[in-house]
């Protein structure tokens, strides 16, 4: 535990080369005894992308807090400036409970539940994408790069561009963008396309979602594109250009073989195995509560396998992990009472005695217990309904080092444009195809498992989380500097930077 405090700069100059902008900082906030702010690490994939590039780069991170009315001085951490942005409860519950989870959410995870549109949620998301790109302009250095993260800031970019047009910006949508004719439903949306379009290059995890956007780009804004580059008329009559490309993120897959591989996670899992009864066939999913993750399609294929008679809970066991989200969001209340009702139903028609036919557990655990789970897993179910990567599916292969175990993984996840080689894929809409999948999963045999499993790890092992941000960061310096009177070229904390990334 550590308590924030003001320190002195880390850059002996004005700003900082590289600023991260996302909806939260690397850390969790709590108010100790006597009312003193103290924090911890949340280390996480972006966390895990960013913070070597940062720590060799000079780097500030912009986020929220997690908490509301939380103020705290920017401080330092892990040789980066953490600069926390403070949201009141009313903020919360507009900016990013309304507007971000309850607008935005939906409509781009293909409208699977429908999208609340309120003009007080709309001024709440402007008034804190302003907060925000404040914050950065305030810290970056001249001729700096800001990274700007996820739904939430949008219209960060164009709010930076108009005060800071020295530094370069980039984009990256975590989230699937949607098709032309879901997205215009938005009563907003050529402010957020104006939004994006402030960055240089706007990234996303698969082609098709680059190409939703330029073609919303093209109809609603009538700007000239030609293959991933838009043209913006700029304020000064000087076109710019942004790009638009897929960068699909990764894991720190190397982390989770080497977890995997110790002897207190290899143990671990057998003991889960154990506690299960010893079943022939494990199958896992490990999900978010959230309704894009198809955990009720899941339930009730696995419902009906056991109704059918193809599998039997004597030889066959279901682990469900379902962490908590975002339970002040109504859908997310009505989605976790429907799965624990499916759950309860299931067992109480099919469980025995030593042998209960779904472990639906509503927690979230460690890296050490999800690799031990893993590790335990015959069967890995993925069967989300919109997703923009899905993470999970390759948390899960960089930790099988024994070569075994089966990915079934939904068409409609960014993951599967990668991962296609080895998975068996499934449209989780179709019940009776995800069956006969399921059904095949379980009783793959051991040489057709490890030649699939050895494609997939190539794959997520080359391809890691440190991979991703070089790339999209080395695309990024490499665009061309308006920094007034000077070359990108002469710029020294400009060349530090693409070094870092190999640029």
């Amino acid at each position: 535990m550590h308590r924030s405090s003001r320190r002195t700069p880390l850059t002996g100059k004005d700003g900082f080369d590289l600023v991260v902008v996302a909806n939260r900082l690397p850390v969790d906030f709590t108010v100790g005894p006597g009312g003193h702010v103290e924090w911890n690490r949340s280390p996480g994939g972006l966390v895990t992308a960013l913070e070597p590039v940062m720590q060799a780069s000079d780097g500030a991170w912009v986020g929220w807090s997690g908490a509301p009315d939380l103020a705290s001085e920017p401080f330092d951490a892990d040789d980066m400036r953490l600069v926390p942005v403070t949201l009141s409860a009313d903020e919360i519950e507009r900016y990013y409970e309304g507007f971000s989870n309850d607008t935005l959410w939906p409509l781009y995870h293909d409208v699977i539940s429908p999208p609340t549109y309120h003009r007080t949620w709309w001024d709440a998301y402007r008034r804190v994408n302003q907060r925000f790109a404040d914050a950065a302009v305030a810290q970056v250095a001249q001729g700096g790069v800001v990274w700007v993260h996820d739904y939430q800031l949008q219209l960060v970019p164009q709010m930076i561009r108009a005060q800071r047009p020295d530094v370069r910006i980039g984009f990256f949508n975590h989230i699937p963008f949607p098709p032309l004719e879901l997205f215009q439903q938005l009563p907003w949306r050529r402010q957020v396309l104006d939004g994006l379009l402030g960055a240089d290059l706007v990234g996303f995890q698969r082609a098709g979602d680059a190409a939703n956007f330029i073609r919303a780009v093209r109809r609603l804004r009538a700007h000239t594109t030609r293959g991933p580059m838009i043209t913006v008329p700029g304020e000064d009559g000087r076109d710019r250009h942004v790009r638009a490309a897929a960068f699909p993120i990764s894991i720190d897959s190397r982390r989770f073989d080497e977890l995997a591989r110790s002897p207190e996670v290899q143990q671990r899992s057998r003991e889960i195995r154990a506690d299960l009864g010893d079943p022939d066939i494990m199958m896992l999913g490990v999900d978010r509560l959230d309704y894009t993750k198809g955990i009720r399609h899941r339930i009730k294929a696995y419902g009906e396998l056991l109704q059918d008679g193809r599998l039997d809970v004597e030889h066959a066991t279901l682990v469900q992990v379902a962490s908590p989200s975002r339970e002040n969001v109504d859908a997310y209340q009505e989605l976790r009472e429907h799965v624990e009702g499916a759950v309860g139903r299931i067992n109480g028609e099919y469980a025995e005695i030593g042998h209960a036919a779904i472990h639906y557990l509503h927690h979230s655990y460690p890296p050490e217990e999800m690799a031990a789970l893993y590790l335990a897993a015959d069967v890995m179910l993925v069967t989300a309904l919109r997703d923009g990567m899905n993470l999970v599916a390759k948390e899960y292969v960089a930790a099988r080092s024994d070569d075994h175990g089966v990915l079934v993984l939904s068409e409609f996840t960014g993951a599967a444009d990668e991962l296609s080689s080895g998975a068996l894929l499934v449209n989780p809409h179709d019940i009776d195809g995800m069956k006969d999948i399921i059904v095949a999963a379980a009783h793959m045999d051991h040489r057709e498992q490890r030649k699939r499993m050895r494609r997939l790890r190539r794959k997520v092992l080359n391809d890691d989380v440190a991979k991703w941000s070089q790339s999209f960061l080395g695309v990024l310096t490499a665009m061309p500097s308006r920094v007034p009177h000077r070359r990108a070229s002469d710029a020294p904390e400009d060349r530090g930077l693409r070094a870092e990334v190999g640029a």
